[in-house]
């Protein structure tokens, strides 16, 4: 047996000891929790917990550095599992697959829906929060001039809901204009909503970071890169 495979091995107890944990605690904290429940949240957070001890030294130190982002980032994660989970049983493919139990930044994730899976979506259950030009104006002070004229030039984001109108994920701005970035990625990604959906979702060639938190942090260069990887021939 190598090296490998006996950390395999060490890393899968690991998790199971975790689910055990967060299975009991469960249990303690509220009665009404049923079985399945509570087996596939300790089972989400032991594989976390194992994928988090197998991360560099500085991917750790990076994810120290965020705890309070921590549960946002949590919750969106939590939401693209379940719009997965849900994408499959649709499919009528749930259970047809048995991934491994311990996460690691070399799995590629779930792949994301296609879009016209998102046009039958709710954008509030995929894209976060999102708000109008209205909202915009009065709480971000951003005019609806300059809104659109980021819209025309493509440094923004803007997500149609209904007819004509459009909304705009509020995680793209940073004091009150888009973050750097947005405008390359879309060169490359042109539809809005896979751009957006791809943004926000962990990626395997960002070593399961965040598109969108990178460039909060003004790294730009490695989302584009991936951005490039990423977008379709």
């Amino acid at each position: 047996m190598n090296r490998f495979q006996t950390t395999a091995i060490k890393q899968d107890d690991f998790a199971e000891m975790v689910a055990e944990e967060v299975e009991r605690a469960l249990a303690h904290y509220d009665e009404a929790i049923n079985k399945p429940t509570m087996v596939s949240v300790g089972k989400i957070a032991g594989s976390i917990a194992s994928a988090v001890t197998l991360l560099s030294p500085k991917h750790q130190r990076a994810i120290d550095a965020i705890h309070a982002d921590l549960p946002g980032l949590a919750s969106k994660f939590v939401r693209a599992l379940a719009a997965e989970a849900a994408r499959r049983s649709e499919a009528g493919i749930a259970g047809a697959t048995n991934p491994p139990t311990t996460l690691s930044a070399d799995v590629e994730p779930p792949s994301l829906p296609k879009s016209d899976d998102l046009e039958s979506m709710l954008i509030e259950d995929w894209a976060g929060r999102v708000a109008g030009s209205t909202y915009l104006e009065e709480n971000l002070r951003i005019a609806r001039s300059t809104l659109h004229r980021w819209q025309r030039r493509g440094e923004v984001i803007a997500l149609r809901k209904g007819g004509r109108k459009h909304v705009f994920p509020l995680a793209q701005f940073i004091d009150g204009r888009p973050v750097t970035g947005i405008r390359d990625v879309l060169s490359l990604i042109s539809n809005p909503r896979l751009a957006w959906l791809w943004l926000t979702r962990p990626s395997a060639l960002l070593d399961g970071r965040v598109p969108i938190d990178l460039l909060r942090q003004d790294q730009v260069g490695e989302v584009v890169e991936a951005a490039r990887a990423f977008a379709p021939d």
